[in-house]
């Protein structure tokens, strides 16, 4: 019994601790519908799936399995650049988000599509690389890192334009990709981003000379997600 039907929500700028509270409730109530499911399937429940968009306020995250010698600035320096930081629950490394960022949560029980995490994580960079070729960026990936980059052959020129990190239990997933638009590009000198000491990051803006309304770019990200997963949008949405 697959639910393909996604319920999608643009947040807006929303704080980031309040996003994650508010993904963590999504992904408990999932998992928790699962739990029930697999004892008593005779009352089953088709489980939900949710598709977050959102802007975030300037923070700092560190995935669950990264190094804080990445973040290289101390709080005061954060203070200053009013940015706040979090070690979460993620895979991946350190990470910046900020505005002119669109940051993608889909918080998705895979068993309704395609219960493979490495499928997942391709469909998103899949989705990324389709929405920057209409504007005539090639992106591609760059091997042993997530993420959608550009020219990752060339190692004086490659360049990360969307980081990819996520959380799954039990084939539910949380947290997603954040992809740069019109992003400040100077708040990634205050970390090694995704523990890169090597490697720059880039913008939409940065690579195409202009800013981009977020809301151009939102409904193609959107729409090439629900081709590749198979996603089902109810009309409101």
């Amino acid at each position: 019994m697959q639910n393909k039907v996604v319920q999608f929500e643009d947040l807006g700028i929303i704080d980031y601790k309040k996003a994650w509270d508010y993904q963590e409730s999504l992904f408990d109530g999932i998992i928790q519908q699962k739990m029930y499911n697999r004892a008593n399937p005779e009352s089953a429940s088709m489980t939900n799936n949710h598709l977050l968009f959102c802007e975030h306020p300037h923070v700092y995250t560190l995935g669950k399995n990264g190094s804080e010698n990445n973040l290289l600035a101390d709080m005061l320096q954060l203070q200053k650049k009013k940015a706040s930081f979090y070690k979460i629950n993620r895979g991946g490394d350190i990470t910046y988000h900020g505005p002119g960022q669109i940051v993608g949560y889909p918080i998705l029980d895979l068993d309704n599509f395609s219960p493979d995490i490495h499928r997942y994580v391709a469909f998103l960079e899949e989705a990324i690389i389709n929405t920057i070729a209409e504007y005539g960026l090639k992106g591609e990936r760059f091997k042993g890192a997530s993420g959608v980059w550009l020219e990752p052959d060339n190692p004086a020129r490659a360049r990360k334009i969307c980081a990819i990190g996520i959380r799954s239990s039990r084939w539910v997933t949380m947290h997603g990709f954040a992809f740069n638009v019109n992003t400040d590009l100077g708040y990634f000198e205050l970390i090694n981003p995704c523990g890169f000491t090597d490697k720059k990051t880039t913008s939409m803006q940065a690579e195409l000379g202009r800013e981009f309304p977020l809301e151009e770019i939102k409904p193609g990200i959107k729409h090439h997600l629900g081709e590749l997963f198979g996603m089902q949008y109810p009309d409101k949405n």
